[in-house]
């Protein structure tokens, strides 16, 4: 899982399954996940690791694309949730 913004890389790890805010509403990414390519709405991106815990990213909008059981956020701003 990456996050990507104009400032740089935010976020680059391994996680269990990631959720998103779709524009048409949240959503979750799996293992062996089909690939999609989708736009982000405004709030948060959680990351969730294999031993249960948990990294919450607020974010401004951008797209998200989903292939090879890898997921890219491109977004326009991000920092840890909350704080945009």
């Amino acid at each position: 899982m990456t996050i990507l913004s104009p400032q740089g890389t935010i976020y680059d790890g391994r996680v269990s399954h990631a959720t998103f805010p779709g524009e048409a509403g949240a959503f979750a990414v799996y293992p062996s996940h089909a690939p999609i390519i989708s736009m982000l709405a405004g709030g948060n991106i959680v990351c969730f690791s294999e031993d249960g815990g948990e990294r919450s990213f607020a974010i401004r909008n951008g797209f998200v694309e989903v292939k090879n059981n890898r997921a890219t956020a491109c977004v326009e701003a991000a920092t840890a949730a909350g704080s945009l």
